[in-house]
């Protein structure tokens, strides 16, 4: 906040909850610079009227798909989103998830919790890290931040994403796949992918089938990637085990069964940023106002183009 205000003429109080309460319409006037995170009312045609001197909005979050419409681009304005850092702490709870579920943890857990007595020999034969299958859904932000940390492990990873060729996947340090022989090949399967018309229910009922028996799906993405009514079926059946930290609906409904399933470790959409990770999130913004006020171009802009295949 020092920062901002050593930068510009900002009310520190002023918190906009609704573009159309009239006793903003003074300060709105004004505003060159828009500050938006989690919650903010979307910037429609109406709202950018009221703000004709605006030229940039700096999200400190991470998608800006639902924030804004085309009466953004016609405006021809710039919006710079903190999706770079956001990225951060959800690769770190995807690497955390796959190498927990390596061992079975969240399902040992609660078997250790109501039995009060170590697996058997048997129980622990198929487990462990040594040469586990990953495949990776999703070069994205997030995705090629998973791949630089899950470099240091003997794993054995795979990655499908349309928009990335060979060669950058394999300098990713991942093998390139199509989607089903990725699904076909691994043991744990994590989601990455943006949340576009094309990658709604990717995973659907035949694709969840190709993972194999024993598998794990770990999704941090968006619930609407995967068919939920099929990965139900394949949760309830066993087959398979799932972390969630997004689902379809979100929050679930509280007779669903993935509350009660030991093969379901669920997290109520806690990978993105949160507690004092936000402070990533505010410095980006700084950082990016700084660039603003001295002239240099924003570095975490969003153009319309990226829309279609980024969250």
């Amino acid at each position: 906040m020092k920062r901002l205000q050593e930068l510009t003429r900002i009310d520190t109080r002023l918190v906009v909850r609704d573009f159309a309460d009239p006793a903003l319409a003074a300060a709105l006037a004004e505003t060159e610079v828009l500050i938006t995170g989690w919650g903010c009312p979307h910037i429609d045609a109406d709202v950018l009227t009221a703000m004709p001197r605006l030229r940039t909005v700096l999200h400190a979050a991470g998608s800006v798909r639902h924030l804004i419409g085309e009466a953004f681009w016609r405006r021809g304005l710039a919006i710079s989103s903190a999706a770079q850092a956001n990225a951060l702490p959800v690769a770190e709870y995807a690497l955390s998830a796959i190498l927990l579920a390596g061992k079975a943890a969240f399902t040992l857990s609660q078997r250790y919790r109501l039995d009060q007595d170590r697996p058997g020999a048997t129980d622990i034969a198929a487990l462990g890290n040594l040469g586990r299958r990953v495949g990776v859904i999703g070069a994205s932000r997030v995705g090629r931040r998973l791949l630089e940390l899950l470099q240091p492990f003997d794993l054995e990873v795979s990655l499908h994403d349309p928009y990335v060729d060979d060669a950058t996947a394999v300098a990713l340090g991942a093998v390139p796949l199509p989607l089903d022989d990725l699904l076909r090949g691994s043991d744990i399967v994590t989601l990455h992918a943006p949340d576009t018309a094309e990658t709604y229910r990717m995973l659907d009922r035949a694709r969840l089938a190709l993972i194999p028996d024993g598998g794990v799906l770990v999704n941090t993405a968006r619930g609407n990637l995967v068919d939920h009514e099929a990965l139900t079926d394949e949760l309830v059946s066993g087959r398979i085990s799932a972390i969630l930290d997004v689902t379809e609906p979100e929050p679930l409904p509280a007779g669903s069964p993935l509350f009660h399933l030991p093969n379901v470790f669920l997290t109520p959409h806690i990978a993105g940023s949160l507690g004092n990770e936000l402070e990533r999130l505010g410095r980006v913004v700084v950082e990016e106002l700084e660039r603003l006020a001295t002239g240099l171009p924003l570095v975490h802009e969003v153009r319309q183009a990226d829309l279609a295949t980024s969250a």
